[in-house]
């Protein structure tokens, strides 16, 4: 099996290698005529790099917030950029990432939530890390079919892709079995071959900057020595810390300054590449939680035993500042009616900062999936608790959260693009997150049809 995995890495070097000096002979020649790259083989390669959290405005604001970001600004002054990106219902990471990297709606995407629906909590805490459930082509697909190289570092629904070199993002409990798990679902051979060099790769389960900073190391080393023609990276720590303190606070500037590093170092390994730069979601300040759990178990919806679930005929389930509601029977008007019952007096109750009760079809009228027969949005400050026990309203136990409906403008994403063949300029307004990916692949030159929206393009009078 060693010797099978050392041969395939090394076949996939060597191809890698193949296309990046074919590649680097036809935009030679291309240039020294002074005709532009109008194929799939001599486009620019595209750099895909996500902040998770990153809002807009510590962007196109960073001056007036105190932050200095000069690599990101780099794509105001030089590039374009969104004013704000409207995102998918749950603003999620998970279900953001999977539009991202699609351009369609969680109801096609079949990605609806971060963590998979599991009330008896058999699968521990399982995310949707199997890029199995994802419905639709990816732009890892459209790339492929472009005749591009790929490779992936930390990507959400990642594990399983069809991608050249790929280190996907899965966890389950920090132990050391989950480094020989990773070892399993990337491509064969690569981990080992890295980390032989660059010392160990971080732990999936660790959000944290200093967990940027090494992931970065490795996707600089997949960069200079595979060439890949698109590539995606994704970056944790902000998150991280805005759960932990909120954003718009100290730590959390400190953490996207030195991000910001990152995306310049990532930068500086792919010269003559285009480049993005995204976000999931926006963020806000919350103080309080709400406990959903505690109210069913008291309608008599969820039976406990001890502390775990052990039957339910409606359960809610977390997603931050929303939370989907599952009906065991779908089809019982009498459960329908205890539930909706017990939702209204919820809503009815000021303390609760309901802001809205979301209904199955208008849920997938809003393209959220149609796994939930109800969603729960709360006001921005005000998120879904976690402990049964704790009071139905409590001080919140984390700073920062997001999740809350994407109409919300703190929840709105970030958009940054700069490169050769870039041709949009400036400010293009507040778009749509599912007009990303194909515009992704516009410039990859590659056929994209199934996305929900056509691709950003210039506006006249620029």
């Amino acid at each position: 099996m060693n010797d099978r995995r050392s041969a395939s890495l090394r076949h996939s070097t060597r191809k890698a290698t193949l296309c990046g000096l074919l590649l680097i002979i036809a935009r030679a020649i291309l240039g020294g005529a002074g005709v532009a790259a109008t194929t799939a083989a001599y486009a620019a390669p595209l750099l895909l790099i996500s902040i998770d959290g990153l809002r807009p405005g510590d962007v196109l604001q960073a001056d007036a917030r105190g932050l200095h970001v000069p690599n990101l600004r780099r794509f105001v002054d030089h590039g374009a950029y969104a004013a704000g990106v409207v995102g998918v219902l749950p603003t999620l990471t998970y279900p953001s990432h999977t539009t991202l990297i699609t351009g369609v709606a969680p109801l096609r995407h079949g990605i609806v939530n971060n963590l998979t629906f599991d009330p008896t909590n058999i699968n521990q805490v399982g995310w949707y890390w199997y890029s199995a459930d994802i419905r639709v082509p990816t732009l890892w697909d459209a790339a492929h079919a472009a005749g591009r190289v790929t490779a992936n570092v930390h990507w959400p629904v990642s594990v399983g892709a069809a991608i050249d070199y790929n280190l996907p993002q899965i966890w389950r409990t920090g132990h050391a079995d989950d480094r020989k798990l990773m070892r399993v679902v990337a491509t064969p051979g690569l981990v080992v071959d890295l980390e032989r060099r660059l010392g160990p790769y971080t732990q999936g389960i660790d959000e944290s900057v200093e967990g940027d900073v090494d992931r970065t190391r490795f996707a600089l080393a997949l960069l200079g020595e595979h060439h890949p023609g698109f590539m995606t990276v994704y970056l944790t720590g902000l998150d991280h810390i805005q759960h932990l303190f909120g954003p718009d606070t100290p730590p959390a500037h400190a953490a996207l300054e030195r991000i910001d590093g990152l995306v310049g170092e990532l930068m500086a390994a792919a010269p003559g590449a285009d480049v993005a730069v995204v976000s999931d979601h926006g963020f806000t300040a919350i103080d309080t939680d709400i406990n959903l759990f505690g109210a069913f178990i008291r309608a008599g919806l969820i039976t406990l035993d001890g502390t775990k679930v052990k039957s339910w005929e409606a359960v809610p389930w977390f997603a931050g500042g929303s939370a989907a509601i599952v009906m065991a029977r779908r089809d019982d008007p009498v459960l329908r009616a205890k539930v909706a019952g017990l939702l209204a007096d919820l809503r009815a109750n000021p303390a609760t900062h309901i802001a809205a009760v979301l209904d199955h079809a208008e849920l997938v009228r809003r393209g959220a999936g149609d796994a939930a027969d109800w969603m729960v949005e709360f006001a921005p400050g005000t998120e879904m608790g976690r402990d049964p026990a704790a009071a139905l309203v409590a001080p919140s136990t984390l700073k920062g959260m997001h999740g809350y409906d994407p109409m919300v403008p703190a929840m709105r994403s970030t958009f940054l693009l700069m490169g050769p063949d870039v041709k949009l300029r400036g400010d293009l307004g507040v778009i749509d997150m599912r007009q990303i990916a194909p515009t992704l692949a516009a410039l990859m030159h590659a056929p994209f049809p199934g996305a929900d929206l056509p691709a950003l393009v210039e506006k006249s009078g620029r």
